[in-house]
């Protein structure tokens, strides 16, 4: 029976004129609550809280990591020595790497808003950082010649790709949503059902 319909149920022992004694019949009436203006509320997923906390901190992260180093320097000649970043706290930044903290960032927003979305973003989100973790482990000094890194750094990507991926894998809210009932047109609708069966 769906949530947002008061079913009352009324049952009346006593006869009615012209009925030649039966008893009255059980009624069951199905009402909208609130003059038919209510809907199902979803709480946020496991997937939605990640975007929704993780990416407005690395944007955060990206436009404070411009304070510390704001030049858009490059590894020339394939001298990795050529690429020299600035700490921010205890992460090597400049502004290639800023950049990526605030555009994927804003990849995590976007899946704030639904929790299929969500899933989506934290997919392709884990494996971008799982490479470039894995390209970090292997250079341990930058990222294809553009993002200054260090052993802190490594550290971040490996458990945001991993929280991210492992998230994505265990949030199954659409699964138990597909199996409930949508009740929300018949709560805009106003329509009231009754049921009458006699005894």
């Amino acid at each position: 029976m769906p949530r947002d319909l008061d079913t009352t149920t009324r049952r009346r022992g006593r006869t009615a004129a012209g009925e030649h004694g039966r008893p009255m019949t059980t009624q069951t009436v199905w009402a909208d609550g609130a003059g038919g203006s209510v809907r199902r509320r979803q709480s946020r997923s496991l997937a939605q809280w990640f975007c929704l906390l993780v990416g407005p901190t690395l944007i955060l992260v990206g436009l404070l990591g411009f304070f510390a180093e704001a030049k858009f320097d490059t590894a020339t000649g394939g001298d990795p020595g050529a690429l020299d970043g600035h700490n921010f706290i205890i992460f090597e930044v400049n502004g290639w790497h800023n950049v990526v903290h605030i555009a994927t960032g804003l990849l995590l927003l976007l899946g704030v808003a639904r929790h299929a979305l969500a899933k989506t973003v934290l997919i392709v989100f884990g494996v971008a950082y799982a490479a470039v973790s894995i390209i970090g482990l292997i250079d341990g000094k930058d990222i294809l010649g553009l993002l200054p890194i260090d052993r802190a750094d490594n550290v971040l990507h490996i458990v945001l790709a991993a929280s991210a991926l492992l998230i994505a894998s265990i949030s199954t809210r659409d699964r138990a949503d597909a199996r409930r009932p949508d009740t929300s047109e018949r709560s805009r609708s106003g329509a009231v059902r009754a049921q009458t069966s006699a005894r």
